[in-house]
């Protein structure tokens, strides 16, 4: 582009406006930056290799050279970052977090202290304040997981539950109830 004025500073900056109505400004670090035309794109590249770039309706775009990382915020308030690996976060203005991991499993983080994972074979994990966690298989088979227990139901209506002492109860469709205790032995099975 040609350069309509030029203007060199004492502390060492130089500011060229261009034709098309761009501003450079070359900082003596190496850093430089270039406000568009429209006066509202800024881009600025640090002498680190950092970019930071800031678009016409807010929206300001970091990248982190040595990350490999890029940060965008929007103008609403979303966050979003992109990592080298592929790995990309969403921070909402409300507070929650989702994060899209490389094997595209994706882990939701609320407000709340709750959270949500959904993995590509379609399980879905999720995890109360309180610790328990609830595990929904794609085979139908769900699973709950508390201090005092855990607990899976099968698609055919069948619980079979574990105790923290080991003790193991099954529930059948048939209203049958076996109970094991921790070392496997049957201590009740109510044939019908």
């Amino acid at each position: 582009e040609e350069i309509q004025r030029e203007t060199a500073y004492p502390d060492g900056k130089v500011e060229k406006v261009l034709k098309n109505g761009c501003h450079l400004v070359f900082f003596p670090n190496g850093t430089w930056k270039k406000v568009g035309s429209d006066g509202k794109t800024v881009t600025i590249t640090f002498f680190n290799g950092d970019v930071k770039q800031v678009m016409p309706d807010q929206t300001v775009i970091y990248y982190y050279a040595d990350a490999k990382t890029t940060h965008t915020t929007y103008s609403d308030g979303l966050e979003v970052l992109h990592f080298s690996n592929g790995q990309i976060e969403k921070h909402y203005p409300d507070g929650k977090k989702e994060i899209t991991f490389p094997d595209q499993t994706i882990k939701n983080l609320f407000t709340d202290g709750q959270e949500e994972s959904i993995f590509p074979d379609g399980t879905i994990v999720r995890v109360q304040r309180d610790g328990s966690k609830t595990i929904q298989f794609n085979n139908g088979q769900r699973e709950l997981h508390t201090s005092q227990f855990k607990r899976r139901e099968y698609p055919d209506g069948t619980v079979k539950t574990v105790y923290m002492n080991g003790q193991q109860e099954t529930k059948y469709v048939s209203g049958r109830v076996r109970v094991k205790d921790r070392d496997g032995n049957i201590i009740m099975d109510t044939k019908l």
